[in-house]
């Protein structure tokens, strides 16, 4: 079942994760004060609004608790993210990740009770020496010193067979979020879906088994 995400802030990095979210087959509401950056995202995006985010009333006309998650990706203005978060905290959303243009913003973003602080400019460089060492990884996100979120194209020994016998959770303690199958993304994809040549699987796990099944 897909998960609902509001995106707040739709510069480089929140522009890019909404698109990110939206092709993996996720509910994405997509925000921001700027109507220029709403108009350009409406020929690509679903769900895109101008709103405030600094604006209590208008986080309430979005009924912006009731999603799973929501994402303040202002980086470049600390008041309005700041104020952004208190606003979200206070009505009561579920889980909050925020975006921190510094360890300083971070650290007031962390002590606001958001759930999880990221830091897009220092992640691409975790991001890219992960796909230069290991190949068969598309893409990386890092979502902590342990845990993240990878495409990769499938090893050898996948191919051919289902989730099931694959037994990733077990062996690996990875999940299948999605496969990536020409243009089709086939999400929370079923125990008997079998892995194809061509396919990209979307994993989450810890870092070790993502390195470990690219080995295989």
């Amino acid at each position: 079942m897909a998960k609902r995400y509001a995106v707040i802030g739709l510069g480089r990095f929140g522009a890019s994760l909404a698109q990110e979210l939206t092709g993996v087959g996720q509910y994405v509401l997509a925000v921001d004060v700027d109507v220029r950056r709403v108009d350009e995202l409406a020929a690509v995006l679903p769900r895109v609004v101008r709103a405030d985010g600094t604006d209590p009333a208008a986080l309430r006309a979005l009924r912006i608790h009731e999603f799973d998650t929501v994402v303040v990706a202002i980086g470049d203005n600390v008041e309005a993210s700041v104020i952004t978060v208190l606003n979200c905290r206070d009505m009561g959303v579920p889980f909050l990740v925020a975006k921190a243009q510094d360890e300083a913003h971070g650290r007031i973003l962390k002590h606001l009770g958001v759930d999880r602080v990221v830091y897009p400019q220092r992640d691409m460089g975790i991001r890219v020496a992960s796909n230069i060492a290991t190949g068969g990884i598309i893409d990386y996100v890092r979502l902590s010193d342990e845990y993240g979120m990878a495409e990769i194209t499938p090893p050898k020994m996948v191919l051919g067979r289902s989730l099931e016998e694959l037994d990733l959770p077990r062996r690996y303690g990875l999940n299948v979020m999605a496969i990536k199958r020409g243009n089709r993304v086939i999400v929370s994809p079923h125990a008997g879906e079998r892995i194809a040549e061509g396919d990209v699987m979307v994993v989450i796990g810890s870092a070790e088994g993502i390195t470990r099944l690219q080995g295989e």
